[in-house]
């Protein structure tokens, strides 16, 4: 789709209040980790007939971030921008809001409203309070106190994001009777998987649960198992349990539908606060060519409900 087009669609007068749900979800090398994204979307239609749900990626799948939302933006007077991703680093703060400046550039007639991140909340760590009592199941529910715990976050260069998977460890210790809950990365930053398991071994773990802090699976998802086996064989003697991505699970659906109500409400604070602006700023002193002249204030305005 040409900005063109998009500004021409956008300019038409719309008799009916027309909104679309944008999901912005990362995207993977590996089409299976889109597939499923693609599958949540189905879901998520069938849960909420009455609402138009757009898809689009960050980066490896079509269509694009700027294609999809501009395509969103078509036949519609507000698009709800999304992002079905946990930890808010680059891609939430730099990117997602840069794409959205520029299709509300070609969409002057559209109001863009961006929601956060799924963020590290209570739903989340249900989620992983959950995978951790299944992990403990299959090891035939061995003493807490004798089994590790980790949970296993994708790892970025920003430091809130990691902070993010440390306090959802750290509420998943508080939470349980397992005395060693500890974090690891799979890139980026450290510790890694495999030093945090030989801390555990050395300190008189049986066994260790590990939980990935993933949404869905991919390239990263299919390593993590490969290293999980091979920790079997170098520590024979622990057992070791490896929980799944977090997928369809319903916390998740009712978080987004969470951002869609707040947002068009008018919620304080349901909109994706500005903090974004320090990186961008770095980003157009590196030449990246980002202009800081953005408004987020019209996303803050209450709105009229979702059409049913």
């Amino acid at each position: 789709m040409t900005a063109a087009t998009c500004v021409s669609s956008c300019a038409t007068p719309v008799t009916a209040l027309a909104t679309t749900v944008l999901i912005v979800g990362h995207g993977s090398r590996e089409a299976s980790g889109n597939d499923e994204i693609r599958e949540f979307v189905r879901q998520w239609r069938v849960r909420q007939p009455g609402w138009r749900i757009e898809l689009c990626f960050i980066e490896f799948a079509e269509p694009s971030l700027h294609d999809g939302l501009l395509a969103a933006a078509q036949g519609a007077q507000r698009v709800l921008v999304l992002p079905l991703i946990l930890n808010a680093a680059g891609h939430v703060k730099m990117e997602i809001p840069e794409a959205i400046e520029h299709a509300r550039t070609h969409c002057p007639g559209v109001a863009f409203h961006y929601a956060p991140h799924l963020g590290a909340c209570d739903p989340i760590l249900a989620i992983l309070k959950r995978r951790l009592r299944k992990a403990m199941a299959a090891l035939d529910v061995p003493d807490p106190v004798t089994t590790g715990v980790i949970v296993l976050g994708r790892g970025s260069s920003d430091r809130a994001a990691n902070g993010d998977v440390a306090k959802m460890a750290r509420w998943l210790h508080e939470e349980t009777d397992h005395e060693l809950v500890e974090l690891a990365f799979t890139g980026i930053t450290f510790p890694r998987l495999e030093r945090v398991v030989q801390r555990q071994v050395l300190v008189g773990m049986k066994q260790v649960v590990v939980l990935p802090y993933y949404l869905y699976t991919g390239t990263l998802m299919q390593r993590i198992e490969r290293q999980v086996g091979h920790l079997r064989q170098q520590y024979p003697q622990v057992r070791f349990a490896c929980g799944a991505h977090f997928g369809f699970e319903p916390e998740i659906f009712a978080l987004m539908e969470e951002r869609v109500t707040q947002l068009q409400a008018g919620v304080a604070g349901a909109a994706m606060p500005c903090d974004g602006c320090r990186y961008r700023e770095i980003a157009h002193d590196l030449g990246h060519g980002h202009s800081h002249e953005h408004t987020h204030g019209h996303a803050h305005a209450p709105a009229e409900a979702v059409p049913a």
